[in-house]
């Protein structure tokens, strides 16, 4: 099971509507409700919504994509690598480093300031 930070507003919001439509009180965010009993979704049945959204949305992704794409963002806004590591249960952070790419943009900031803090120290 994974457990996944929501911390923009206006997600919040839509999930309370959502959970208060499906009646959820405890438990799992997203249920198996093919089966009656409610539980947490299995992998298969993970997969087979997404494929569904991405059928609808048109779009061709994986979840294996996505993860990456959420490791990157993470970076390029700035996230340690030690964080994302946690974020996305790996055992060490070689294994994080091959999910995201930092951005050139970012990499080149990130440069310039350490330039900057090193120049400031010399002098």
């Amino acid at each position: 099971m994974r457990t996944v930070l929501l911390d923009d507003r206006g997600y919040v919001t839509l999930l309370k509507l959502y959970l208060a439509r499906a009646g959820y009180t405890a438990g799992p965010l997203f249920r198996a409700g093919i089966n009656g009993r409610g539980g947490p979704l299995s992998y298969d049945a993970a997969h087979h919504r997404r494929r569904n959204y991405c059928t609808a949305a048109r779009v061709e992704i994986d979840i294996h994509q996505l993860r990456h794409a959420h490791a990157t963002e993470l970076i390029n806004a700035g996230v340690s690598i030690e964080a994302v590591r946690r974020r996305l249960g790996h055992a060490s952070t070689e294994t994080t480093q091959l999910y995201a790419l930092l951005d050139d943009k970012v990499a080149d900031a990130e440069i310039r300031a350490a330039r900057r803090r090193r120049d400031q120290t010399i002098h």
